[in-house]
């Protein structure tokens, strides 16, 4: 049986009207209808006036189909004929294809494609795919404009996230009705004796001793909307910190929400912002030089008199070169400096000599200290002051006493020995009083003081044995 036959039997199935115009059907159930011959041209065209996108193709006929169609659905439409032609048994799959009408004119539509007769004419059934084009336009600008939204949220939530961490004021977010923490910084988690991720989603009451969830939640509410600055005094459970909860209220996107800052009660009353910011004046405009370095000696911050007193245009001059660079004796001032904080936590009055970049010298006395931060070492802080003036009055008034004792040394053993030997004991009691006194600047660290003298370790231990300096360094 062939396909005609087929079709008409299934049209004769039934009950069925005679349909005369066929044509007017076809365009009322379809947008519009080509009919091509064998060749590809096309012979008649109908268009649903319902579909006014479309518009007069009349221009259409007698010229090849195939120029109305853009060049991946000319490729398409070629391979779908052909499908055709090879399986003239099997009904073809719909093609979606795109027509292009000079610049301005561009339309996707669907067709099916029919047999009409044996002589290999084409019918096609098309549908406007225009509104839904249009359709999925709108969804994929809806698309792009959500993920533009999202990220745009995921922005403001880390610019919000890097805020508060950042914060050096301890601060707790909490749900006005549940009383719960809904978010907190690291600050306020410090006071409270825990960690964020342990205190975020839990009762705000229950973080603290003879607390209930009901009674505090009220209590929060009144202290926020009660004139002044009033808090609640509370003891921390996990600790035992003695704290105060200064609550207040503010809106976001309608939604009223609860801030409360930490204060820890058990620390000085002077540790607020105005005495740091009067310890960051004092750093800034105190006469005597300050310098703060890591735990290697290496130079974070200087202020200004200890720029002026090493001649330094600016601070990024210094900044992360090592302290022992402006130091006479260099590295071993430095590390008997640092030796000593580290373990007595803090050195005084530590006689030295400051070099400029000039190279300018300056007698000095350095305090020097050692910073921790919760119990982690992160670095050293010294306090330079110069003693130039002192040291030069001072020598003033002992160099009388100091030659007059000299001379009559020398004046003893006049007559008594040769020049040769007069010369040599004062050279030993000169070598003497100098290793007595890099003993004494090295707190008895004979390895350093080996090295302030440009001696070795050995010939250091020959020269206090010498002058019989063991028992007295010990």
């Amino acid at each position: 049986m062939s396909r005609q036959e087929q079709t008409s039997q299934r049209l004769r199935a039934g009950r069925l009207p005679e349909i005369a115009d066929v044509p007017g059907l076809v365009e009322q159930v379809a947008d519009m209808a080509v009919l091509l011959s064998a060749d590809g041209i096309v012979e008649g065209i109908s268009t649903n006036p319902e579909s006014p996108a479309l518009g007069c193709l009349d221009h259409w006929v007698g010229r090849l189909f195939s120029d109305f169609l853009t060049d991946e659905s000319r490729s398409k439409f070629t391979a779908r004929l052909a499908m055709m032609r090879d399986a003239p048994e099997t009904d073809p799959r719909p093609v979606e294809i795109n027509h292009v009408d000079n610049a301005n004119w561009e339309a996707p539509v669907r067709y099916s494609l029919h047999r009409v007769g044996e002589s290999g004419v084409i019918l096609l059934i098309g549908r406007d795919m225009q509104p839904f084009a249009d359709v999925q336009q709108r969804l994929l600008s809806e698309q792009v404009a959500r993920e533009r939204d999202a990220q745009a949220l995921r922005g403001a939530e880390t610019l919000y996230r890097v805020v508060l961490e950042a914060s050096e004021t301890p601060l707790v977010l909490i749900e006005p009705e549940q009383g719960s923490i809904r978010d907190l910084n690291s600050a306020a988690a410090q006071l409270l004796g825990s960690k964020v991720d342990t205190l975020r989603g839990t009762s705000f009451a229950q973080v603290f001793e003879g607390r209930k969830r009901g009674e505090f939640a009220e209590a929060l509410k009144s202290a926020a909307t009660a004139d002044g600055a009033g808090g609640l005094d509370v003891v921390a459970r996990r600790n035992g910190r003695v704290l105060q909860i200064v609550p207040s209220y503010f809106r976001a996107a309608g939604e009223l929400c609860l801030m409360a800052r930490v204060v820890a009660m058990d620390e000085s009353d002077g540790a607020g912002p105005e005495f740091t910011n009067a310890l960051a004046m004092l750093y800034a405009e105190t006469g005597d030089a300050i310098v703060l370095t890591d735990a290697k000696g290496l130079i974070r911050d200087a202020n200004e008199a200890f720029l002026e007193m090493v001649d330094a245009p600016q601070l990024r001059t210094l900044k992360g070169e090592s302290l022992a660079d402006c130091l006479v004796r260099g590295a071993v001032d430095l590390k008997l400096m640092i030796e000593g904080s580290a373990r007595r936590g803090r050195v005084r009055r530590y006689a030295a000599q400051v070099k400029s970049v000039v190279g300018t010298r300056s007698a000095v006395e350095i305090s020097a200290t050692r910073l921790r931060l919760g119990g982690t070492e992160i670095g050293y802080g010294f306090v330079f002051r110069d003693v130039a003036l002192r040291e030069a009055g001072e020598a003033a008034g002992d160099a009388v006493a100091v030659d007059d004792e000299a001379m009559k040394s020398v004046m003893d053993l006049v007559g008594t020995a040769s020049l040769k030997e007069l010369v040599s004991a004062t050279s030993d009691v000169v070598e003497k009083l100098c290793i007595e006194t890099a003993v004494r600047l090295t707190s008895n660290n004979r390895v350093a003081a080996a090295e302030m003298l440009g001696l070795s370790r050995q010939s250091l231990y020959v020269k206090l044995r010498k002058y019989g300096l063991l028992n007295s360094s010990d």
